[in-house]
């Protein structure tokens, strides 16, 4: 991946984990370092999923609405690890 593909990578995870913590239900304390983290991860969720049901081919990359559907399910499973690891 050149310099402007990781740079597009950040700006699109950047959107996606925000509109996946807009979208999800409740109010989460993460900072912007981890929403974007979540959106890039969310964007690799999506990647995958939309490679396994066969809506993108090799190189494809899962643009925004695929980013945020992966995002949120990369966020569910955040809170729910986090709040497993809180409780004890």
């Amino acid at each position: 991946m050149d310099g402007h593909g990781i740079i597009y990578s950040i700006i699109i995870g950047f959107f996606a984990g925000l509109l996946a913590r807009a979208i999800y239900p409740g109010k989460q304390k993460i900072g912007m370092i981890v929403t974007i983290v979540l959106g890039i991860v969310g964007s690799w969720v999506a990647n995958l999923i939309g490679n396994a049901l066969g809506w993108y081919h090799n190189g494809d990359v899962a643009g925004l609405i695929g980013s945020v559907f992966g995002a949120v399910i990369v966020l569910a499973v955040y809170l729910f690890i986090h709040k497993k690891m809180t409780k004890s």
